[in-house]
């Protein structure tokens, strides 16, 4: 009996075709010997796949790794780059707030964590690596969409904008050219933070995402 190893067969499955097509290009029956799957079911998710780019046909029309993976492996290094550079400004952040810290970055419409330490405080933000939140609501949320609402010390707040008794300040990193490559942020209880987190943390995130700069070359 095929048994799930993530609990959603179908992903099981394309990710078992792709494994396959490590090796390098397959025929229709390779790619069936080598992921044991029904023919038809091969054929399918490889073609599924190819629509999205993960897949695509050699010159013999053999099905081989698409190009879109090169891009997300790119994608997926330099976020892993990002959060090794970025860690010990992250943790000088938290020590010099006291409150959660986290490193955002986009994706499309959404903000994903790339990294997060939480505050010392039993009554703490609590934010998972990893975690898509919405772009359109709070502090890293503005950095992220370039909105240009930076106060002048170079930081965005928000209070309860996404979340009730959340406050957040949030600074952006750099990249060439002055792009915003992604967002050091702070967050915590309002009634520790206040409803001016800015005026309180403002400079601190600033100094955090200047040192992610620097360390990021």
């Amino acid at each position: 009996m095929d048994t799930s190893v993530s609990g959603v067969g179908v992903l099981d499955k394309v990710v078992r075709v792709l494994a396959a097509l490590e090796g390098g290009p397959l025929t229709l029956g390779e790619l069936v010997g080598a992921t044991g799957l029904p023919r038809a079911s091969a054929h399918r998710l490889a073609v599924a796949a190819e629509v999205h780019g993960l897949v695509r046909r050699d010159v013999e029309g053999r099905f081989a790794l698409g190009l879109r993976l090169v891009a997300l492996g790119r994608s997926a290094s330099d976020g892993l780059a990002l959060v090794e550079v970025a860690r010990p400004a992250l943790e000088a952040l938290r020590a010099d707030t006291g409150e959660s810290v986290q490193l955002y970055v986009r994706q499309g419409d959404q903000r994903v964590c790339l990294a997060s330490l939480e505050s010392p405080h039993g009554l703490r933000t609590i934010v998972r690596v990893g975690e898509a939140l919405p772009l359109d609501r709070g502090s890293a949320g503005m950095v992220l969409r370039s909105v240009p609402t930076l106060a002048t010390g170079g930081w965005a707040e928000s209070v309860e904008e996404r979340e009730a008794g959340v406050a957040s300040v949030s600074a952006p990193v750099r990249g060439d050219a002055g792009t915003v490559r992604a967002a050091v942020s702070v967050s915590g209880p309002v009634e520790r933070t206040s409803r001016s987190p800015g005026r309180r943390y403002g400079p601190a995130v600033v100094r955090a995402a200047r040192a992610v700069e620097a360390a990021s070359g």
